[in-house]
C-alpha cells in the first residue's frame, strides 16, 4: 500500500528554506488591508450626506477621482471646465455646458444638471465621466445629487 506521507517524492516544505513564505503572503496582504474602500486607513469614511458642502464634500470628490488633475479638469482647456479648488463652483452653477444645450449645475435640479448626466452616462455627445476612470459609486453620486438638490450653494 502507498502512503500519502512518503518522503522523497516530490517537493515538501518541511525543513526547506521555503518555510516562512506562506506566513510572509499572508503578512503582507494584511498590511494592504488600509487601501480597501471600507477601512480608508484612518481617513473618515465615505458617507451619503443629507446636505453635503461644496468645499468638503464635493470639491473632495473632484480631486479624488482625478478630475483636477492637469490631464482632466484641471485647466479650462478640456470643455472650457476647470475643477480646480478656487474656479470649480463658478465654472458649474448656472453655466452652460459646451457639448449640449444644457446648464452644467441647475441648483434644484439634479437630474436635469449636465454634471449628473455625465456621470451617469446620460449623455447624447461625449462619454461618460471620469474619463476612462471607474464610474462613480452610490455614495458619490447621491451626494452631488443631494447638493444640487439642495440648492447648489457655494459652502
Amino acid at each position: 500500500m502507498t502512503s500519502l506521507f512518503r518522503t522523497g517524492c516530490g517537493p515538501t516544505l518541511r525543513g526547506s528554506r521555503h518555510t516562512g513564505l506562506p506566513l510572509l503572503l499572508l503578512v503582507a496582504l494584511a498590511a494592504c488591508g488600509g487601501d480597501s474602500p471600507s477601512d480608508p486607513g484612518g481617513e473618515e469614511p465615505r458617507v451619503i450626506k443629507a446636505n453635503p458642502t461644496f468645499s468638503a464634500d464635493i470639491m473632495e470628490i473632484f480631486v479624488r477621482t482625478g478630475c483636477t488633475s492637469s490631464g482632466c479638469h484641471g485647466s479650462a482647456s478640456l470643455g472650457g471646465l476647470d475643477l480646480r479648488p478656487g474656479t470649480a463652483y463658478t465654472a458649474l452653477v448656472g453655466v452652460a455646458a459646451r457639448a449640449e444645450p444644457i446648464q452644467r449645475v441647475i441648483p434644484g435640479n439634479p437630474q436635469g444638471s449636465y454634471l449628473i448626466i455625465r456621470v451617469e452616462g446620460r449623455q447624447t455627445v461625449g462619454s461618460r465621466m471620469p474619463l476612462g476612470g471607474m464610474p462613480l459609486d452610490n455614495i458619490d453620486l447621491t451626494n452631488l445629487r443631494n447638493w444640487i438638490q439642495r440648492g447648489a450653494l457655494n459652502n
